[in-house]
């Protein structure tokens, strides 16, 4: 798991907050949304920063649940070479993906100025 946000999932639905805890998602495991909460707080955000947000928990989920079906798959006994040609990620790979989707998206807000 990622320093930077929790994913867990519970009977084919995957969950990603995001590092505050603020924005959960709730997705399929291929990342489709099944629902979105929101706090308040991050409703003042600028539309395309909170949806930049939601899309890269969906994919943080994706990711997260595709590398749980890989080791699913590779207690069942199945070769990694197989798990590979079924285009399912690494532990490496999906820490990789995060860390890039991280440094992307910035998190940080433009101001520390609240308004009263």
């Amino acid at each position: 798991m990622s320093a930077h946000g929790e994913s867990t999932s519970h009977a084919g639905v995957f969950f990603a907050l995001s590092r505050t805890g603020a924005i959960e998602v709730r997705t399929t495991e291929q990342g489709l949304p099944l629902g979105v909460t929101i706090e308040a707080d991050e409703l003042r955000r600028p539309p395309g920063e909170l949806a930049a947000e939601v899309l890269r928990l969906c994919k943080q989920s994706a990711g997260r649940a595709a590398l749980a079906r890989r080791a699913e798959l590779s207690a069942a006994g199945v070769s990694s070479d197989v798990l590979t040609s079924l285009g399912l990620p690494t532990p490496e790979s999906v820490a990789a993906a995060e860390v890039v989707a991280e440094q992307d998206y910035d998190t940080e807000p433009d101001s520390w100025l609240r308004s009263v």
